[in-house]
């Protein structure tokens, strides 16, 4: 079983290898030049409005790409014979499918069938992360489109806010990633918000520690009370000090005891996982050029390229 599972692992790593050679950037430069000046306009407009869209677009391509590869399934509206993946529990709470929307339509008129909605979202993350202050990256584009979307192929492939270290690290590496990048993948959660159902069981109600997350900084738990009202489920920062800036925020907010999700403060548990988060917290832009390049990565798990796939005139719409 182990021999299994470790030439299962280098089979995923070679095939990742591979669709990484097949995207390239620049891919659109002939046939639609204004692709990815349209997306960073369409973006910075949306960004602009509402800051918070910034990790709502960020978010998209993540569980995008966690679910069937990245083939922009997770735009795809459900139908009467077909609930679509965005309409599974964990990715109700996505948002800026709007914004995709306006791009789409854009690159539609400016070149009719030729960039695919999954290089959009790859194209959107990018631009999203630099407008919040991280790091510009260049995204090697060609991915196609998948045409198939089921709620049901999220069970298992999409990290819940409970998760610990060796569940993440799992996850992640059913994906071809490792723990490394799992680690500054999640350096993602220095922006953008939570429902409080995604925490509230770390929380007490009583008046007392009882039930009490004792990982969690007392004084961010009392915080956290307040901001999460019986019977309510409002959205709180992920990173409470710069919650709409790119920065080393989260891991110094997971050193100080006030990681929001569970599944962010495991990252403590771990010696291995300890010691990057302690390296990103001091180390700013080692976190920043890291993240750039595991988002890179990311980008290419179970892309469909070449003639594997299609290109979606309407993202909604297989």
């Amino acid at each position: 079983m182990v021999l299994y599972l470790q030439v299962a692992a280098v089979a995923v790593l070679l095939t990742a290898t591979a669709l990484r050679a097949q995207l390239r950037v620049g891919f659109y430069d002939s046939s639609c030049p204004a692709a990815e000046i349209i997306v960073q306009q369409e973006v910075s407009r949306a960004v602009g409005a509402n800051p918070g869209l910034a990790a709502g677009l960020l978010r998209l391509h993540f569980h995008d790409c966690f679910v069937r590869g990245c083939d922009a399934s997770v735009l795809i509206d459900s139908t009467k014979g077909n609930t679509a993946e965005k309409d599974a529990g964990p990715n109700t709470s996505l948002r800026g499918f709007e914004v995709i929307d306006r791009i789409k339509a854009r690159v539609e008129q400016a070149c009719f069938g030729v960039v695919s909605c999954a290089d959009i979202l790859a194209f959107a993350a990018r631009d999203s992360v630099a407008l919040a202050g991280g790091n510009a990256y260049q995204v090697p584009a060609g991915r196609r489109d998948g045409a198939v979307s089921h709620s049901s192929d999220t069970n298992g492939n999409l990290p819940p806010p409970t998760a610990n270290v060796a569940q993440l690290t799992q996850i992640f590496g059913t994906k071809g990633l490792t723990q490394r990048e799992m680690v500054i993948l999640s350096g993602a959660h220095t922006i953008g918000s939570s429902h409080c159902s995604s925490f509230s069981s770390r929380l007490s109600r009583s008046g007392t520690t009882a039930g009490q997350d004792p990982t969690m900084d007392p004084a961010y738990v009392a915080q956290l009370a307040r901001q999460c009202p019986q019977g309510g489920d409002p959205l709180v920062p992920m990173d409470d000090v710069s919650p709409n800036a790119f920065d080393e925020g989260f891991y110094k907010g997971v050193m100080a005891n006030r990681g929001l999700l569970s599944s962010d403060q495991a990252l403590l548990d771990d010696k291995n996982t300890a010691v990057q988060v302690v390296t990103y917290a001091n180390d700013p832009a080692t976190f920043q050029s890291d993240f750039a390049a595991a988002m890179v990565k990311m980008g290419s798990v179970g892309v469909l390229t070449g003639t594997a796939g299609k290109i979606r005139g309407n993202c909604r719409v297989a």
